[in-house]
């Protein structure tokens, strides 16, 4: 099975559970905290950029007060990683987050055909351009469709460095272009639905470079 027909089987295969999240979670939003439901953004994903569109869960006017320019690099990490007790978080967008739903709405872009279920997840350009200052091969890690899940969220976005993470979607691509076997994807989707869930412990660095090889 080839990964574009991987991504239109689970999408429609899933599509009973996806859809009706779509609607409770915009009407919870939309009666909560207002409009806009939607938050959409530029973002490079693959070779190219895309307006990436996912459930606003953080303060109207957080643009202007979160983006690379003011949030300062910290430990060498300069992946945009959110914490989950950040004060720019919604209540209701909280909610929504540790329940890991905010990119439900980009299943609309996987059946566009400009993302992939499972992938390395689409980044800001300034992030981009932030990383390449120091990781020159930062390219690498759009060798291959940008997703809506991928193998990071297997060990945690929080809990690696950038070249711990660079390392893991660079290997992604090698796999997806090289290797691809599709019942890895729907390993990768499961244990990131159970590890969501609080179902299964977070995998380490070696288990998912393991599991790409």
């Amino acid at each position: 099975m080839s990964k574009k027909s991987f991504d239109i089987l689970v999408v429609i295969l899933s599509s009973f559970v996806w859809l009706p999240v779509i609607v409770l979670a915009s009407i919870l939003i939309f009666f909560l905290d207002g409009r806009p439901v939607f938050y959409s953004s530029k973002r490079r994903a693959g070779e190219g950029v895309i307006s990436v569109v996912k459930f606003r869960t953080m303060l109207k006017d957080v643009d202007k007060k979160y983006n690379r320019s003011v949030v300062s690099v910290s430990n060498n990490v300069r992946f945009l990683n959110t914490p989950p007790d950040s004060p720019f978080y919604t209540p209701i967008g909280r909610f929504i987050e540790r329940c890991s739903l905010t990119e439900i709405p980009q299943f609309f872009l996987v059946l566009a055909g400009k993302m992939s279920v499972v992938g390395n997840r689409p980044l800001p350009v300034d992030v981009v351009q932030s990383l390449g200052e120091i990781h020159p091969d930062v390219e690498k890690r759009f060798a291959s469709p940008g997703g809506m899940t991928g193998p990071v969220q297997l060990v945690g976005r929080q809990e690696l460095t950038d070249q711990e993470r660079l390392r893991i979607e660079s290997k992604y691509c090698d796999f997806v272009n090289h290797r691809y076997r599709w019942f890895v994807d729907a390993k990768i989707l499961l244990f990131t639905v159970l590890i969501s869930a609080r179902l299964m412990a977070p995998c380490t660095v070696q288990d998912v470079l393991d599991m790409l090889d």
